[in-house]
């Protein structure tokens, strides 16, 4: 029995690589967004006093260090494959998002924490209208680079990206709702309205935190590919099934960018070799062109063996 066709290694190989670097810079503008709204947000901190706009703080300093996660992994998912790493490297974005997710988790039980002591001894809050200017150009900020971040994501199927934007968007709305709690004590006077708002925020950061380490386990523990991918791979197969060509043991799995999938193409045991790998190479085009970056693997048994069916990968 003999394995036949396999994508994404040889002359395709190169340019992906030079795809991931090219994404890589994305991160590097979060990196410069994160660094501009830290900057932002601590100063409207330190003018007003508010633990609200402390936390949104601290959450852009998480940001911060997600960004820079994030171009780390992309540079590492860049590599080619090697001897030592012959699938390629690009688990090193989940890796990442489950980090990053980390990350978030712990901020807001900081944020939390510091919450729950300003509830129990109340500060008041100053210029809060300077602040709240200042905090309104962060969240501008974050806002267009996130869009522009989720772009890239999407249409380049990078989770990483996605993941940092879908980050820096929980940062807008976080930012949103200090905002409005901030307005709420300057129209009010009601000064726990702050740390009440921080507990909301706090709250918020966690769901995000949970999404992003849930994906990261589901890529790192071989998730299979997203239904609609997986749909159109049975659709191609199902083409070409017939009394003389059978199909079993598909297994699928997405890694990054790139997507896996094998099986066992069942032939005539008297078709020729060069006949079973033409219509490997043919099957192989055809999946490749309905999912993006997919490596084949087709191992090929005949039909009319029993032991075909009794075997797997």
């Amino acid at each position: 029995m003999t394995d036949a066709g396999s994508g994404g290694a040889g002359p395709s190989a190169p340019p992906a690589a030079r795809l991931r670097r090219d994404l890589s810079h994305y991160a590097l503008v979060s990196i410069a967004a994160a660094l501009t709204t830290m900057a932002l947000k601590g100063v409207a901190a330190g003018l007003t006093g508010s633990v609200g706009l402390l936390s949104d703080a601290l959450e852009s300093g998480v940001n911060l260090v997600a960004a820079v996660l994030a171009f780390v992994a992309l540079r590492a998912a860049a590599k080619e494959p090697d001897d030592d790493y012959p699938y390629g490297r690009e688990k090193a974005e989940y890796l990442s998002a489950g980090i990053e997710g980390t990350m978030i988790l712990v901020a807001a039980g900081s944020i939390a924490i510091t919450a729950v002591r300003r509830l129990i001894d109340p500060t008041p809050v100053e210029q809060l209208g300077v602040g709240l200017a200042v905090s309104v150009v962060a969240a501008a900020v974050n806002g267009a680079v996130a869009w522009v971040l989720l772009r890239a994501g999407r249409s380049h199927r990078s989770i990483t990206l996605q993941a940092d934007a879908r980050h820096l968007l929980t940062d807008v709305w976080t930012s949103v709702g200090v905002l409005v709690g901030v307005g709420l004590v300057a129209v009010t006077g009601w000064e726990w309205l702050d740390p009440l708002v921080a507990l909301g925020v706090a709250a918020n950061i966690v769901v995000a935190g949970i999404v992003l380490i849930r994906r990261s386990v589901q890529g790192l523990l071989d998730a299979s590919l997203p239904p609609d991918e997986l749909a159109a791979v049975q659709r191609v197969l199902t083409g070409h099934t017939n009394d003389s060509v059978r199909f079993h043991e598909l297994r699928s799995r997405r890694s990054g960018r790139r997507g896996f999938v094998s099986f066992h193409l069942l032939v005539p045991g008297d078709m020729t070799v060069q006949a079973s790998h033409d219509l490997a190479e043919a099957l192989e085009a055809e999946l490749r062109a309905v999912v993006a970056d997919l490596v084949v693997v087709i191992h090929v048994e005949p039909l009319d063996d029993p032991r075909s069916f009794g075997d797997g990968l």
